[in-house]
């Protein structure tokens, strides 16, 4: 997981996308704008993409984040959840592109029991500034049964908007410390979360009995989920993946449990450890897994 280990390690390393080539590549339109509805430009198919800022009530403060889906026409919803650094541009271009391949998403604030977003600008701004030492206290708010409550709240809130089509199942996602929420999401609402995505995921495996591991077995019978590992993370806990299994299997719970070649925030964009192959084959996977909501 994303542990002073792992930011240790990334310390001297150099990669990733930054705000500038953002600018550059477009990915992220109206970047640094203030919090305002506006529609980017799509692919022609999906002829156009709105992103509007949101807040709503949700236990424990007012949840924050944005709504990003295609134009018109009603869609799968997805939560997304960002990494340990927060909604940052990276977040929003990941986001808009889900949003592209035909999906109504969620952006949320990990943080809102404790600070709005943005909380940081970048991944780089979080490494150099301790950025451990600011959401240490935010993520102890963020209990199992916090978790858990909050994705009900969020779940209350996507199916009464107009561009989801609640007929279909919800899927979640999320990276780093909030790996583990997808599947407290899946347990949370199992009669609408119907997919979850962890990736390079924290605090998957453990003994208590709200560990996600431990949790499979309330999951609906037609959920779905992908748990994709980095490899220093696998390194470091190589048993890790071996419980996800058999507890996957003992459950019946229809799992993907794979070790990238990519190490912990491989998937990314501004991650110094963005490794474009394997993010893009992890894409490719994420879109499997939605396209059976």
């Amino acid at each position: 997981m994303c542990d002073q280990d792992i930011l240790d390690g990334m310390a001297t390393l150099k990669g990733g996308i930054n705000r500038r080539q953002f600018a550059h590549l477009g990915v992220v339109a109206g970047a640094g704008a203030t919090l305002a509805a506006c529609t980017t430009t799509s692919d022609a198919a999906s002829g156009g993409v709105v992103e509007t800022a949101v807040s709503f009530a949700a236990p424990g403060g007012t949840m924050d984040g944005f709504f990003y889906h295609p134009a018109t026409g009603k869609h799968p919803a997805v939560i997304m959840w960002p990494d340990i650094a927060g909604i940052r541009d990276a977040k929003k271009a990941m986001a808009r592109r889900l949003a592209e391949a035909g999906y109504a998403v969620f952006l949320g604030n990990p943080y809102y029991r404790s600070a709005p977003a943005p909380q940081f600008a970048d991944f780089e701004d979080w490494r150099a500034n301790d950025g451990f030492a600011a959401v240490r206290p935010w993520m102890a708010q963020n209990t199992p049964e916090a978790i858990m409550e909050t994705v009900r709240a969020v779940v209350g809130w996507l199916d009464g908007q107009a561009a989801v089509d609640s007929s279909r199942g919800i899927g979640t996602q999320g990276y780093c410390m909030t790996g583990s929420w997808t599947i407290y999401g899946l347990a949370a609402v199992p009669g609408r979360v119907k997919a979850a995505g962890s990736f390079h995921g924290g605090g998957l495996v453990g003994e208590a009995a709200n560990a996600p591991v431990n949790m499979f077995d309330d999951v609906a019978a037609d959920a779905h989920a992908l748990i994709a590992i980095a490899q220093n993370d696998d390194a470091n806990a190589p048993d890790d993946k071996v419980a996800l299994r058999a507890s996957a299997d003992a459950a019946g719970l229809d799992a993907t449990i794979e070790v990238y070649a990519g190490d912990h925030g491989w998937t990314v964009l501004d991650s110094p450890v963005y490794n474009e192959a394997e993010a893009e084959r992890a894409w490719a996977n994420l879109l499997a897994l939605y396209s059976q909501l």
